[in-house]
C-alpha cells in the first residue's frame, strides 16, 4: 500500500485502530481490552461478565486518582463505556446476540487487536534476536525454491545433500559429540515462537471477521432478493466457493486439517512441555498459557467454523421460507379459482365462453385391457425327508470344470500386441486347449463379444485337444483320447 497523504488521511478518519490510538481514553481502553481478551485468550465474553470486569478496573483507576489528590475520572458507568466502544463510529468491540441467548456478548474487532499488538511492540525489549529470524527466512526461501523446481536432477541433488548432512550428524552423535543450542539461541527461538503464536491468534480473528462479512452480505441479499431462487443460490455459492478457494481459505483449511490430527496435538503438547522446562526458557518467565496455545488455536478455529455453519443455516432457512411462500401462492390461486366459480354459478354464460382446440378424443375400450390373471401358488407338501441308502458315485459333483475367461482374454491381447490379427487356430497352437470343449466354447463367446472379430464361413479350421476316455475312467485307468472339431475360421482383430 502506498502511504501517501490522501491514504493516511482516510485511515486516520475511518480506520478503528487509528481512532483507538488517538482516543482520549486510549490507555484505559487498551489496557482493559488487552487484559480481558488478549491475555486470557477469550474470544467472546457475556455483557454481565465484561461489565463487572470494567467496573473493577474503573474503581481501581478512580481510587488511584483520588489518592494522588485529583478528581475522579471516567464519570460514566461501565455499561455506557462498553456501548460507546461498540458503536459504529468507534468499532473497537463487536456487540452481538449469539444463537439461543437473549444476553448480548462482546468480542474484539480485528482492528482493535492489531492496534493492541502494535502497542505491545512499542515496549522496550531486553533481548532482540536476529539469528533465528534469519534462519527462518533462509528456510522459507529454500522451501519456495525447492517446491517450485520441476527438474528432478536438482531435487535429487538436494535430497542427497540432506541425506549426507543427516548421516554426518548421526556419525557425530554415535561418536559422542552432540551439537546443542546455547542459552542465547534457545531464548531467541522461544521469543520468536511466542510472537508467531500470538500473531496466529490475531489472524484467526481476521479470518472470522471476513467470514462474518460474507454472512452479512448473504443476509442482505436474501432480504432484498425478489428474483428466482436458483439464481440467488448460484450467486451465493459462487462467492462461498471463491472465498474457500482463495489463498486465505486454502491456508486456513490446511492449517485446520493439520491441527485436527490427534497425533499432531499430542506431539505439540510434548514439545511445549519439554521446551518450557528448559532452564534458559524458564528464566524468561514465560506465560503459562503458552503450554496450551495449540488448544487456543483450536478454540479460535472453531469460532471461524461456526460462522461458516451459520452461513449454511441461513441458506437452509431461506429455502424453507421460499418453499412456504410458493405453497401459499399456489393455495391463493386455487382459492381465487373457487371464488370465481362460485360467483358465476347462478349466472351461467349463454354464449360460447370456452373451446377445445383438438376435438379428437382418444378412446380406451374396457375390453382392450387384459383380464386379471391370479398368480399360481406353489403348493409345498409337508413331507418328512428320509435318508436314502443307495450308493451313488459323487465323482460327477467334483469333476466340474470352470474356464477362466480372463486368462483367455489376456492370451488374445498378448498375441495381438505384435500382430494386427490372429486366428483361433494360431492361438491354440501357442496355447493348446487344456479344458477341452468348454474352453473352446469360451473362445467362441469372446469372439462374439469382441466388436472387431471376424468369422470366415468359407474356410474351415480343425481344432484338436486331449481328453480322458470316459470308459477308461470307469475302469480306473487313465487313457488320453484325441478329439477333433471343425469350425469356421475365427479371426481376432486388434482394436
Amino acid at each position: 500500500m502506498n502511504l501517501d497523504y490522501a491514504t493516511l488521511e482516510a485511515l486516520r478518519r475511518q480506520h478503528p485502530a487509528w481512532r483507538l490510538l488517538a482516543a482520549e481514553h486510549a490507555p484505559l481502553i487498551g489496557s482493559f481490552l488487552h487484559r480481558a481478551f488478549i491475555t486470557s485468550n477469550v474470544r467472546v465474553m457475556a455483557q454481565s461478565d465484561l461489565v463487572e470486569a470494567l467496573e473493577d478496573t474503573l474503581f481501581g483507576v478512580r481510587e488511584q486518582a483520588v489518592a494522588r489528590g485529583g478528581t475522579q475520572p471516567f464519570p460514566k458507568s461501565a455499561q455506557e463505556y462498553l456501548n460507546d466502544w461498540a458503536a459504529n463510529e468507534k468499532g473497537w468491540l463487536r456487540k452481538f446476540y449469539p444463537a439461543g441467548s437473549d444476553e448480548p456478548h462482546f468480542d474484539l474487532t480485528p482492528a482493535t487487536e492489531r492496534a493492541l499488538a502494535w502497542l505491545t511492540s512499542l515496549t522496550e525489549r531486553a533481548f532482540v534476536g536476529t539469528e533465528s529470524r534469519l534462519l527462518t527466512l533462509f528456510e522459507l526461501l529454500k522451501q519456495m525454491s525447492e517446491g517450485s523446481d520441476t527438474n528432478p536432477e536438482t531435487r535429487l541433488r538436494e535430497l542427497h545433500k540432506k541425506r549426507d548432512e543427516i548421516d554426518a550428524e548421526i556419525a557425530l552423535v554415535v561418536g559422542g559429540e552432540m551439537p546443542l543450542l546455547d542459552d542465547t539461541a534457545l531464548k531467541e527461538r522461544f521469543q520468536q515462537f511466542t510472537g508467531l503464536a500470538r500473531e496466529l491468534l490475531t489472524d484467526f480473528r481476521e479470518v472470522e471477521h471476513n467470514f462474518r462479512g460474507l454472512d452479512r452480505k448473504v443476509r442482505e441479499r436474501i432480504a432484498l432478493w425478489d428474483g428466482a431462487k436458483g439464481a440467488l443460490l448460484e450467486e451465493i455459492m459462487g462467492e462461498r466457493d471463491a472465498i474457500a478457494d482463495s489463498d486465505q481459505g486454502k491456508s486456513f483449511r490446511a492449517f485446520w486439517d493439520f491441527l485436527m490430527s490427534q497425533s499432531r496435538q499430542e506431539e505439540l503438547t510434548q514439545l511445549l512441555e519439554r521446551v518450557l522446562q528448559l532452564p534458559p526458557v524458564a528464566a524468561l518467565s514465560p506465560d503459562l498459557r503458552l503450554g496450551r496455545v495449540h488448544y487456543d488455536w483450536l478454540e479460535a478455529g472453531e469460532h471461524a467454523q461456526a460462522t461458516v455453519a451459520q452461513l449454511s443455516q441461513q441458506l437452509r432457512r431461506f429455502l424453507d421460507d421460499q418453499a412456504w411462500l410458493e405453497n401459499r401462492r399456489i393455495m391463493d390461486i386455487l382459492r381465487g379459482i373457487e371464488a370465481k366459480a362460485l360467483a358465476v354459478r347462478d349466472t351461467a354464460p349463454v354464449a360460447s365462453f370456452a373451446w377445445v382446440d383438438d376435438v379428437t378424443a382418444s378412446l380406451d375400450l374396457p375390453m382392450e385391457r387384459p383380464l386379471f390373471s391370479p398368480a399360481i401358488k406353489t403348493v409345498i407338501a409337508n413331507v418328512a425327508l428320509e435318508a436314502g441308502d443307495t450308493d451313488l458315485d459323487a465323482a460327477a459333483l467334483f469333476s466340474q470344470v470352470r474356464v477362466d475367461k480372463a486368462a483367455l482374454s489376456g492370451h488374445i491381447r498378448q498375441s495381438l500386441q505384435t500382430r494386427a490379427q490372429v486366428s483361433l487356430g494360431e492361438l491354440l497352437q501357442t496355447r493348446p486347449l487344456e479344458q477341452g470343449l468348454g474352453e473352446l466354447v469360451a473362445y467362441l463367446q469372446l469372439a462374439s463379444e469382441a466388436p472387431n472379430s471376424v468369422v470366415d464361413e468359407t474356410t474351415l479350421e480343425s481344432v484338436e485337444w486331449q481328453s480322458s476316455d470316459a470308459q477308461a475312467a470307469a475302469d480306473q485307468t487313465v487313457t488320453q483320447v484325441t478329439r477333433r472339431a471343425q469350425l469356421p475360421r475365427v479371426i481376432f482383430v486388434r482394436n
